[in-house]
């Protein structure tokens, strides 16, 4: 047996391997046919695989935590109640077959991140590639990369991904130089029919404040709004409501 495990590694069938004893074990005292035994040692296998690419999918996608739908508070606001059924049907993932974008706006702690995430780990579970960024995060990387003449490597981290999640774009303006660099992804990524997701604090008639200028506004607000799902999430922050609930609680105590 350990003989066929060690080989069984050096394939790369690394859950059969584990599974080997557990397998044959069960094939004998359930007296599994040859065929039902290979195919159950194959569906490990897969399963197994299937498994290790979607944490390979999670790391890389520097997501950080695993969340879904149902931990989503839909009543804590009515603008939640209004997007439900927009919101579950992006969870089937037929936006990125179609390159549809996805654009969450609101003020800071109403979900925007939250909802974005929920959308970044679901792909990762259908085994798409992901890559989470905040927006100055993703422009610094960018600007940095134009010192040592690497810039056009570094556009395709963010480019080549299925799905691109850019949070926080509009909590600092941007100048011309990372404004024509927040054009290129974005302009690559429409080119390429690959969908992003983009949370922001600021309504598009803003944009015009925290880009360059309306030019480099409008360049950018046309290629994400072509072919895209806009949510506007209101109501007051969720943490400050929860905070606010637990003083009451402190109180009546």
């Amino acid at each position: 047996m350990k003989d066929t495990v060690e080989r069984l590694n050096h394939l790369g069938l690394t859950t059969v391997a584990r599974q080997w004893p557990a397998v044959l074990a069960d094939a004998s005292a359930q007296n599994l046919s040859l065929d039902q035994w290979v195919n159950r040692l194959l569906d490990l296998e897969i399963e197994g695989r299937q498994k290790r690419a979607v944490e390979r999918r999670f790391r890389e996608s520097h997501l950080r935590v695993r969340i879904d739908v149902d931990a989503f508070d839909f009543n804590h606001h009515k603008s939640r109640q209004q997007i439900k059924t927009r919101v579950l049907r992006l969870l089937d993932l037929d936006f990125l077959n179609q390159g549809v974008n996805v654009v969450l706006i609101g003020n800071p702690g109403t979900g925007k991140t939250f909802l974005a995430r929920i959308l970044g780990w679901r792909a990762c579970q259908a085994n798409r590639r992901v890559l989470f960024t905040s927006a100055m995060d993703m422009l610094n990387q960018l600007l940095a990369s134009q010192v040592d003449l690497s810039l056009v490597r570094k556009l395709r981290t963010y480019t080549a991904p299925t799905l691109l999640i850019c949070d926080e774009l509009g909590y600092l303006s941007l100048d011309q130089q990372t404004s024509n660099l927040f054009y290129q992804v974005i302009s690559a990524r429409h080119a390429a029919g690959r969908s992003t997701i983009l949370t922001t604090n600021t309504p598009f008639s803003e944009w015009s404040n925290i880009l360059h200028d309306a030019r480099s506004a409008t360049a950018i607000a046309d290629r994400l709004v072509e072919n895209s799902e806009i949510f506007l999430l209101g109501g007051e922050s969720l943490r400050k409501a929860k905070k606010s609930r637990a003083l009451a609680e402190e109180v009546q105590a």
